[in-house]
């Protein structure tokens, strides 16, 4: 007869893949499935009755800004509360390695504190910072990205010019480094000041140890509003042009005279698929996030202060009543503000919904974990996915909601052994109730976890369980395919 550590019983399936759902049990040992069927005849150290619960692949978060969050904050209950267990950090050209102690000019500072003595947060290599969550593990496992900004402050004397040739070797050299350690490629921000002046050419440059590998390229467009189409043309053709995956950053479209454009920004995709290797993240809100810009404020219908550090009090209120308040204009309260970040209402619910049930979009949150007032995508977006927009707006079946959470990007960012609920595979498990799971952050009150979430397990163990996080912390480091030894 065999046996295992926990045996999850009656549960109905939903395996990953988007296939249809199935009732069965899940064997797990050692930290992997054991067994999936029925399983009457297996003993388990453990068994757990989940009659009329939903068992799935636990949810990987393919775009967050968790790098620092994952070592100050272990527990990672924003994640781990939405049946979040695999986080990829380094994205839109921001990675806290290999920044080390040069100054996080924004939007860096978004995951890095301001360097001081014997603070362990800080990293010159993707290897000491592996090495750092290594010895220091989350309750997820997390997968990173090389940041084409933090490379640029690292070996930029000035940043408001394209890179010169030493200055890309420089850069180069720091690619190949977090591709050795094992990054699943590189991440741009062209749309940030640091990254503005900064060519196609210099980061396809800067990009060349990509070439002939499995790493990716994962693009915050230069522009996401009148000028989309043309962005997303400069960045699917750099990834065309070095033979590698390209993955397109949190795809919108933003400010009013844009709205209904991603009829065009999907054609657009639909035609380079043929030729290019391609798919997009979403988060399911119209609201985007980020640092306090004037530009992105003039484009936004309403922005809310997220956090400010000239004016702390500032936080959660809007913009707008603080401009009226102080009988200031509206760039110099921005002005007054800085540096700050903020929520913009910039988007159009038809586009969000049109983007999310594209069928090659995966979720990410985007979640700004340090913010004062975050964003509410932080703790509720995939709940949102499953609640709102699967259960009650029928955008998509549950299974395929499923899909965009766990196979589907574990599959296109190549996690081998993850994704789907299947003998051999990570035991990355996440147990909810199908008719009560549901975000309940808001705009107003950013900071309520998602209800629904019965049980998650990161490897085989319980790391969130009715409503409290555990203290289990056995979260590995996925590594791009082929490097290292893969968990």
């Amino acid at each position: 007869m065999k046996a295992c550590d926990l045996l999850l019983k009656g549960a109905t399936v939903f395996d990953g893949s988007g296939q249809g759902r199935f009732r069965a049990d899940v064997a797990l040992s050692q930290g992997r499935i054991a067994a999936v069927g029925q399983l009457q005849s297996m003993t388990a150290a453990q068994s757990i009755e989940l009659d009329g619960l939903a068992l799935a692949p636990g949810f990987i978060d393919v775009h967050t800004h968790d790098d620092r969050l994952l070592l100050a904050d272990p527990a990672m209950v924003p994640k781990v509360s939405q049946g979040v267990t695999t986080v990829v950090v380094g994205n839109c050209g921001i990675s806290l390695a290999p920044l080390g102690q040069h100054e996080a000019v924004p939007p860096l500072n978004l995951v890095a504190e301001a360097p001081a003595p014997g603070l362990s947060q800080r990293f010159d290599s993707f290897a000491s910072y592996f090495a750092q969550l290594a010895a220091n593990p989350a309750a997820v496992n997390m997968a990173a990205l090389i940041g084409h900004t933090s490379l640029r402050v690292v070996a930029l004397a000035d940043l408001g010019r394209p890179a010169n040739a030493q200055e890309i070797t420089h850069m180069q050299s720091l690619v190949r480094e977090g591709l050795s350690a094992g990054a699943l490629g590189v991440s741009t921000g062209t749309y940030y000041a640091p990254a503005a002046a900064a060519t196609a050419s210099e980061i396809r440059a800067v990009c060349e140890p990509l070439r002939a590998s499995n790493a990716l390229i994962a693009s915050h467009l230069r522009d996401e509003g009148d000028q989309v189409l043309q962005a997303m043309t400069e960045a699917i053709d750099i990834a065309q042009d070095l033979g590698v995956r390209q993955l397109l950053s949190h795809h919108k479209v933003l400010g009013r005279a844009n709205f209904g454009r991603s009829r065009q920004t999907l054609a657009l995709l639909d035609q380079v698929k043929s030729r290019s290797d391609v798919c997009l993240d979403c988060y399911p809100y119209a609201a985007s996030s980020t640092v306090l810009r004037a530009d992105a404020a003039a484009q936004a219908s309403r922005t809310l202060v997220a956090w400010s550090k000239a004016l702390p009090e500032a936080s959660g209120r809007y913009l707008d009543e603080l401009a009226s308040e102080r009988q200031l204009g509206m760039e110099a309260m921005i002005a007054a503000l800085q540096p700050a970040g903020a929520i913009y209402f910039s988007m159009d619910e038809a586009d969000v919904e049109r983007i999310l049930a594209y069928p090659d979009t995966m979720i990410g949150s985007d979640g700004l974990p340090h913010d004062t007032f975050p964003h509410p995508r932080l703790w509720g977006a995939f709940p949102r996915v499953l609640g709102h927009f699967a259960r009650e707006r029928g955008l998509f079946s549950l299974e395929q909601a499923i899909h965009k959470m766990s196979g589907l990007p574990a599959s296109r960012l190549r996690m081998q052994g993850r994704g789907l609920i299947q003998a051999g595979f990570a035991a990355d498990l996440v147990v909810f109730d199908p008719l009560r799971v549901a975000d309940q952050a808001t705009f107003a009150s950013p900071l309520k976890p998602a209800i629904g979430i019965e049980r998650v397990y990161v490897n085989g163990s319980l790391a969130y369980h009715a409503g409290q996080a555990t203290t289990a912390r056995a979260g590995q480091i996925i590594r791009r395919a082929g490097v290292g030894v893969q968990p």
